[in-house]
C-alpha cells in the first residue's frame, strides 16, 4: 500500500473543521482592517526565494523543494508566502498607480525539514502583507491585528515580543562590532555560525544550538547602535502599541530567520506550545521590493502556521456542524424518496441516505451514527398520501406531515 510521504499529512473530518474555522476567523479579522485576499502560485522561479529570502538562510540552503521543470528551468515549491506576494505586487505594477495595498493569503507551503509537533514538510500558513506605508502606527496596528486573529481562535497566554533591527546604516555599524565579537569565539561555534557570520552576522543570533547561544549571551545589542531615525521609529512603535493596548516585551535578541527584515520585527508566542512557542511572526521589510524589483517601496507583514494554531485553539468556539436529515425508504418507495430528497436539498436542507437496499433497522442505526436530529421515513402510505413521517431523534416525537410542513419544521430548527 502506498502511504503519504514523510512530513506530509492527510486532513479530513475534525482537521478540516479546525482549518475552516481558522481561515474564516482570519478573513473576518483581516477584512475589518481593510485587507483583501490574494492567491499566488505554489511554484515560483527559484531565484525569487534565493534573492528575496536569502541564500544563506536555512530555508534556501537546506529546506527548499527545488527541481527542474520540463523546460529546464529551476523552480521551487514556495517555502513561505511573502516573496510571492511581493513578486505579484511588482509584476502588477501597483507601485505606479496606487501603492498602498493590503493583502492577506492562506495556503500550503513546503520545507524539507525534520517533522515535529505542529510542523510538517507540507504546512499551511495564513499571512498578510501591506505595501506603500512606512509608519510605526501601521506596524503597531498589524501586530494588534495578529493578536486579535489568534484571540478569535481562543488562544490564551499570548506574549508579544518586539525588537528593532534598525535601518541599513544602523545595522552596518552593529555588524562590524558583532563580527569582532564572533571572531573572538569562532572556535567554540557550530559550523553553521562559522559560515553565516561572514555574509550575515545577525543570522548567527538565530542559531538553535544551545552551545552557540551560550557564547552569544554577552554579544553586543543592536539597540545600542540604532541611529536617531531608527531609535525614534522604535520608540513610536512602542507608544502606539500601548495606545492599542497591546501587551509586549522587548527581546533584543529577536532577529527573525529571513534576510529581508529591517526595523520592526515581532513574534507572538504561546506558552502552551512548549519549546516551539512561536505561533505568529513577521516584521518590516522596506528593502525587499528594492532587492526583487529595484523599486523603493516599504512593506510589512506576518505569517502564522495553521497547524500550530489548531494545536492551541479553543475547539468549543467552533460552530457545531449542522446535523444531516436522514431519509429512510424501502424498495417500493425509492423513486418517491429520491424526489423528496431533491426537494429537501432545493430548500437548503442537508440530507443523507443509504444508496443500498438496507433494512429499516440498519437505516435507523446509520441515522443515529451520523447524529441526525431528524429522520424522514418514507413508506408506502406516505408515498400514496404524498407525505412523510418526521421523527425527532432527540425527543423521540414523530408524526406524519405534508412535505411543506416537514421543510418548515426542519428549517425552523436549523
Amino acid at each position: 500500500m502506498i502511504k503519504v510521504l514523510k512530513g506530509m499529512k492527510d486532513r479530513y473530518f475534525e482537521d478540516i473543521r479546525k482549518y475552516d474555522y481558522i481561515i474564516d476567523s482570519a478573513k473576518n479579522v483581516f477584512s475589518k482592517y481593510g485587507f483583501e485576499k490574494i492567491i499566488t502560485p505554489i511554484v515560483e522561479e527559484t531565484e525569487l526565494f534565493e534573492r528575496g529570502v536569502g541564500e544563506e538562510t536555512d530555508v534556501v540552503s537546506k529546506e527548499m523543494y527545488t527541481f527542474l521543470d520540463k523546460a529546464g528551468r529551476s523552480i521551487t515549491m514556495r517555502p513561505e508566502g511573502t516573496a510571492g506576494v511581493v513578486r505579484a505586487y511588482l509584476q502588477a505594477g501597483l507601485y505606479k498607480s496606487d501603492p498602498a495595498v493590503k493583502w492577506f493569503y492562506y495556503g500550503p507551503m513546503y520545507r524539507y525539514e525534520a517533522p515535529q509537533k505542529g510542523r510538517y514538510r507540507e504546512f499551511h500558513q495564513v499571512g498578510v502583507e501591506a505595501f506603500g506605508v512606512r509608519d510605526p502606527f501601521a506596524d503597531a496596528e498589524i501586530i494588534k491585528m495578529g493578536c486579535e486573529f489568534l484571540e478569535t481562535a481562543g488562544i490564551k497566554n499570548l506574549t508579544v515580543e518586539i525588537n528593532s533591527l534598525g535601518n541599513s546604516s544602523s545595522r552596518q555599524r552593529y555588524t562590524v562590532e558583532l563580527k569582532k565579537f564572533i571572531e573572538e569565539r569562532l572556535d567554540k561555534l557550530c559550523d553553521n555560525c562559522k559560515t553565516r557570520y561572514k555574509k550575515n552576522p545577525l543570522r548567527v543570533l538565530d542559531c538553535k544550538s544551545e552551545a552557540c547561544q551560550e557564547q552569544y549571551k554577552n554579544a553586543p545589542v543592536l539597540k545600542d547602535y540604532l541611529d536617531e531615525e531608527s531609535s525614534t521609529y522604535y520608540e513610536e512603535l512602542k507608544k502606539y502599541l500601548e495606545l492599542l493596548e497591546v501587551n509586549y516585551v522587548e527581546n533584543y535578541r529577536l532577529v527573525r530567520g529571513l534576510d529581508y527584515y529591517s526595523d520592526t520585527v515581532f513574534e507572538i508566542k504561546s506558552e502552551n506550545l512548549g519549546a516551539q512557542s512561536t505561533v505568529l511572526a513577521g516584521g518590516r521589510y522596506d528593502k525587499l521590493l528594492e532587492i526583487l524589483g529595484d523599486i523603493q517601496m516599504p512593506g510589512i507583514g506576518f505569517a502564522a502556521g495553521t497547524e500550530r494554531i489548531a494545536l492551541l485553539m479553543d475547539e468549543s468556539l467552533m460552530k457545531e456542524e449542522e446535523k444531516p436529515v436522514y431519509v429512510v425508504y424501502f424498495p417500493e418507495t425509492k423513486e418517491y424518496a429520491l424526489n423528496i430528497i431533491k426537494i429537501l436539498r432545493e430548500n437548503d436542507i442537508k440530507v443523507d441516505f443509504d444508496y443500498g437496499m438496507k433494512s429499516f433497522k440498519s437505516q435507523m442505526k446509520k441515522a443515529g451514527k451520523l447524529n441526525s436530529k431528524y429522520v424522514i421515513i418514507l413508506g408506502e402510505d406516505e408515498k400514496n398520501e404524498n407525505k412523510a413521517v418526521l421523527k425527532n431523534f432527540d425527543t423521540g416525537e414523530q408524526g406524519k406531515l405534508e412535505i411543506e410542513k416537514v421543510i418548515e419544521r426542519v428549517n425552523g430548527d436549523v
